[in-house]
């Protein structure tokens, strides 16, 4: 006889992924903000130099295994998006609804492919070091809604190593952010680091994980 499941057992649970050179602590502030509109929200940390994009992917399926949830989100920053979906591709989850990917380079990004080209670039990007290449398809999971949040406050370090494409969020191109497959996309006027302390971004991310859509303004 199946054991039957807690009352106590949320039926959505949103994991929170962060990017390159964060920990779980930047993920502090929109764990709050989802937890304010309705949200139990857990952090996800890994270590983004030392570990590549393989161990990570498996770090985050072993922390989805554990969730005792019905459904599960995920909000992932930057290098945390293409975490995210490498760890959904080597291991499927069916409790996985929906996905925010906020600022996630899923193309490639110019900035780290010019970092990669410095011997300083190299140390900084560690294991992480060929993940910035173009891509030009991205698997996404079968009925998983993708929603893309993409920057266009052009403040940010990317410019250290030279000039982005416009409209960028000063490290990630808009450009380098579009997902075929995404059921929605927003442009927001937010810096990429900025993206996890902004209210709007913290608003837009609730909305999606409720409605498959964003609050775009034309139409809400």
């Amino acid at each position: 006889m199946a054991e039957a499941k807690s009352s106590n057992t949320p039926r959505a649970r949103v994991v929170l992924v962060h990017g390159l050179w964060m920990n779980a602590a930047a993920l502090l502030v929109l764990q709050m903000r989802l937890r304010h509109c309705g949200f139990d929200a857990v952090r996800f940390g890994y270590p983004t130099v030392r570990a590549g994009l393989e161990e990570s992917a498996a770090r985050l399926s072993e922390l989805l295994k554990s969730q005792q949830a019905d459904e599960i989100h995920l909000a992932a920053h930057s290098m945390g998006g293409l975490v995210t979906l490498r760890s959904l591709e080597l291991y499927p989850d069916m409790r996985v609804r929906r996905i925010v990917l906020m600022g996630a380079p899923v193309a490639g990004s110019l900035s780290g492919r010019r970092l990669a080209s410095f011997n300083a670039g190299k140390l900084l990007l560690g294991a992480n070091l060929d993940l910035w290449g173009e891509r030009h398809s991205v698997p996404v999971p079968d009925e998983v809604d993708i929603g893309v949040i993409a920057g266009t406050l052009p403040v940010g370090l990317g410019w250290i190593v030279g000039p982005l494409p416009k409209p960028h969020d000063g490290a990630v191109s808009v450009t380098e952010t579009k997902l075929e497959g995404a059921a929605d996309t927003i442009h927001l006027r937010v810096s990429h680091s900025a993206m996890l302390f902004s209210a709007e971004v913290g608003r837009q991310t609730c909305y999606f994980f409720k409605h498959a859509r964003f609050a775009h303004p034309a139409t809400d």
